[in-house]
């Protein structure tokens, strides 16, 4: 079989891994979580997972009723590290809504034409109307981390940025959005491990990019990137809930509940939608840059 980027990950985690992330790896069972900072040793029990998860898309789907009915507008962004686990977080958030009125939006590379525009324009252009729910994979934030990281913006843009973004997200709370924050947090372990999965896998190699190579050599300079925006945009009205996602099930439950913190709706039930496992749903300031 051919892989993809002719074996880069491979060598990486045979030739520039560090030791601690290497030996991680090898010595893990499939279950095992590799990060000795997360607070669980193993994964959710998956009868356990999918119990709450069930429970916790029909809370989606009366939350989805209502804001058709009443006209909220919902905007939830899903930010992290590549391989953090935000399409898979997205994929189950979005499982049994109707497309016409919850849609996930996914930006490419900006055109000729959007390059010249304003910085958050086109991303203005997909908020919602009354009575939609808009999840962004990826979204303004690409300013902040990986353009930093990879030099596709100077640092004059980037400035420009962070002074424009706390009175650009006070508009959309002042407007009346549900506005949620969520940064997936994966170990540089797991990532490796999601990675060198992902390059074996025939159906998932269609995730990696030049990109996602790169930045495994990068770690440190993502890292820091991700300490500024942080820094410079955990606002009162908007914060930042940073997901611990090395076990994808209990982040993929908690990102759901988080999201259903603060906003009422017809028949919500209180014993479904309680705050996230505090241990997996975290502040910034516990946030650890590894």
């Amino acid at each position: 079989m051919t892989l993809p980027f002719d074996g880069a990950i491979t060598s990486y985690f045979q030739e520039k891994a560090p030791a601690d992330v290497r030996a991680a790896i090898e010595a893990a069972d499939k279950n095992d979580i590799l990060d000795p900072a997360h607070p669980y040793d193993t994964r959710m029990d998956k009868s356990d997972y999918k119990d709450q998860l069930d429970a916790l898309q029909l809370e989606l789907v009366k939350l989805q009723a209502d804001v058709k009915a009443t006209g909220k507008r919902v905007v939830v962004l899903f930010e992290g590290r590549d391989a953090a686990g935000k399409g898979g977080a997205i994929k189950r958030a979005r499982k049994y809504l109707n497309p016409r009125v919850a849609r996930v939006v996914a930006l490419p590379k900006p055109s000729d034409r959007e390059s010249g525009e304003w910085y958050f324009q086109r991303y203005v252009r997909q908020l919602p109307t009354a009575g939609e729910i808009t999840l962004f994979d990826r979204s303004w934030y690409n300013r902040g981390v990986v353009e930093k990281v990879f030099d596709f913006c100077t640092d004059a843009q980037r400035a420009a940025f962070f002074r424009q973004l706390p009175e650009f997200e006070d508009m959309l709370v002042d407007e009346g959005y549900h506005f949620v924050k969520l940064w997936l947090n994966v170990s540089r372990a797991e990532q490796l491990r999601r990675f060198l999965s992902r390059e074996q896998d025939p159906y998932k190699q269609w995730k990696l990019s030049w990109v996602d190579v790169e930045g495994l050599n990068r770690w440190d300079q993502y890292s820091q990137a991700i300490s500024e925006t942080f820094d410079a945009s955990d606002f009162s009205v908007a914060p930042w809930h940073v997901i611990r996602s090395d076990d994808k099930r209990r982040a993929r439950n908690a990102a759901i509940q988080q999201i259903l913190q603060g906003i009422e709706y017809d028949g919500k039930d209180a014993s479904v939608t309680a705050p996230p496992d505090p241990k997996i749903s975290i502040s910034t300031k516990a946030w650890d840059a590894r």
